[in-house]
């Protein structure tokens, strides 16, 4: 075992309270244990409970890229359960499918493309390459504007961000014991899944990642010579639409940068 992987051990022992000479610190250590472990600890009182939470938490810090990938889809066919997913000869279907063939293979990456029929304005991409268009988002936008939005999401893929929300969503639920096999990930129970949908969905990027992968969009516009300037219409129709009215669309933009800056923003890097 590397020295990472220790490091990471102690981490979760001391996280669980467990690391002061055998002794109980869960009690100075405050709400903070619980609010980053979940459950961990809840299980029971003693040493030995909290060593299983530890090892729980170790686990899933030290799952692998491919693990995480596994789970990402994993999700994805637990959330194309309950989502309406447009069949292959939709008219939403068949118009992502025409804009897509192409990058099925972007910047080495393995992606895969289907549309959730709905009215929310949103689009989403998973660690493994899933990426998934709202139909409401694609009513709102011309092509040129979605093959936008598309860049920016392959852009959270390539640049990883996907892959780290999942991590810090896997490590949030491995109090609650979503990993199931003690070898790898193994098979997630729909309750764990559930649970760590949960988790994912609160593993919000961060804005630096947004705009990282606002810069990724813009790039594949230019790579593929697309209409550079739809990236800053996209983002004034979005801040045209917030506009306080509430709902779905008003929830996804508080947790990104402002529209209306990002569109400012990108005018100008496509003007160099």
């Amino acid at each position: 075992m590397n020295t990472s992987r220790l490091s990471a051990l102690a981490l979760a022992l001391l996280l669980a309270g467990c690391a002061t000479n055998g002794a109980d610190t869960s009690a100075s250590s405050g709400s903070g244990v619980g609010s980053v472990l979940g459950a961990a600890g809840a299980g029971g009182s003693g040493t030995e409970s909290k060593i299983g939470a530890a090892a729980d938490v170790f686990k899933a810090a030290t799952v692998s890229d491919d693990e995480l990938k596994s789970v990402s889809l994993q999700l994805r066919a637990y959330e194309e359960r309950t989502e309406k997913v447009a069949p292959a000869k939709n008219k939403y279907a068949q118009r992502l499918a025409r804009l897509t063939k192409k990058h099925v293979n972007e910047d080495g990456l393995k992606l895969n493309f289907k549309v959730y029929l709905s009215n929310e304005v949103n689009a989403n991409a998973t660690a493994d390459g899933s990426i998934r268009v709202y139909s409401g988002l694609m009513d709102m936008m011309n092509d040129q504007e979605l093959l936008g939005v598309i860049g920016h999401e392959i852009g959270h893929v390539k640049l990883q961000h996907s892959l780290s929300t999942m991590r810090t969503a896997y490590l949030a639920s491995a109090g609650r014991k979503a990993a199931s096999a003690a070898g790898g990930v193994g098979k997630l129970a729909d309750s764990d899944l559930g649970a760590l949908g949960e988790k994912l969905v609160n593993s919000q990027f961060s804005q630096s990642q947004e705009t990282a992968s606002d810069d990724y969009g813009l790039a594949f516009m230019k790579k593929h010579k697309y209409k550079v300037s739809a990236m800053e219409s996209a983002f004034r129709k979005l801040a045209a639409q917030s506009g306080g009215k509430g709902g779905t669309l008003d929830e996804m933009l508080s947790s990104h940068p402002d529209p209306a800056g990002r569109a400012d923003r990108m005018r100008d890097l496509a003007a160099k």
